[in-house]
């Protein structure tokens, strides 16, 4: 299976979400670990970290760290036992796609930067197939000849 995720995918794999059972049933009959970049990685990091900063002060907001601590340690554990594989990328040439994404794209359906990286990255790779939540990014995706198989 030749396919590449955005961060939703991530954190409806290590956060109960209401996607959370399609994501793991796509997990299930995943052959092989599925790669990751390390921009992804830093973006679903972050995902975590800007949610316990809003709880501190107001418990109303995000989550409390002890969970995000969780996730994080859910998530070295999948990297380590190769559930998830960092993946080389070529930033140079992710920046150009992304670049071409934004100059055909962006207009039309709004992309914000990460999502042009993300989808910039699975072009790179020759994913054929991207996961994701958000439909923005699935738009995108279609537009470039992927499928949404989630």
């Amino acid at each position: 299976m030749n396919c590449f995720p955005d961060t939703s995918i991530l954190c409806s794999t290590y956060r109960t979400q209401i996607h959370s059972p399609r994501t793991d049933a796509f997990m299930t009959k995943l052959i092989g670990p599925l790669p990751v970049s390390t921009f992804l990685l830093l973006e679903f990091r972050q995902s975590l970290r800007l949610p316990t900063r809003l709880h501190a002060p107001d418990k109303t907001k995000g989550f409390a760290r002890n969970e995000s601590a969780l996730m994080l340690r859910d998530l070295q554990s999948d990297l380590a036992a190769w559930v998830l594989e960092v993946v080389p990328v070529d930033w140079a040439e992710v920046h150009q796609i992304a670049e071409r994404l934004s100059a055909t794209h962006t207009e039309r359906n709004g992309h914000r930067l990460a999502d042009l990286m993300h989808g910039a990255t699975a072009l790179h790779l020759g994913a054929t197939q991207f996961l994701t939540f958000d439909r923005n990014q699935q738009l995108l995706a279609e537009a470039e000849g992927m499928t949404v198989p989630v």
